[in-house]
């Protein structure tokens, strides 16, 4: 039994909504465009914002391709302040990408019945069978 939708207005939106979408897109529930039709959100970014804004995920590197910072100029090498910060970055960026890939197999996992991190789990650990027998 589907409820129709209404459109809504700016002012409609609570922080508490909002809050509500961001979780709800978060946990999996819904993409953010889904939760865009769902909730009858008129405006195309405006999930995104809220995710933006209220979420716990980093939203902005997530479409971007990792990039490697380089030294600014060619005649200045990089102090090692400036490698640590840098290689801190990266380190985080890689986190996320990591922590986001994980639940998205904890996802298919769960709701499509696939077993990716078993199968992967049990293939390494054939793996590292056979290298232990034949040493």
């Amino acid at each position: 039994m589907d409820i129709p939708h209404r459109k809504r207005t700016q002012r409609d939106y609570t922080l508490g909504f909002k809050l509500s979408v961001v979780e709800q897109v978060e946990k999996g529930t819904f993409t953010y465009k889904q939760a865009q039709k769902h909730y009858g959100i008129q405006g195309r970014s405006t999930v995104l914002t809220w995710l933006r804004k209220h979420g716990n995920l980093d939203w902005t590197k997530l479409h971007k391709e990792p990039t490697v910072s380089k030294p600014q100029s060619k005649t200045a090498p990089e102090t090692p302040a400036q490698a640590i910060k840098r290689l801190e970055r990266q380190l985080s960026d890689e986190q996320l990408k990591n922590s986001i890939l994980n639940e998205m197999v904890d996802l298919l996992d769960s709701q499509y019945g696939t077993q990716l991190r078993k199968k992967h789990l049990a293939k390494q650990l054939k793996k590292d069978g056979n290298k232990k027998e034949s040493v």
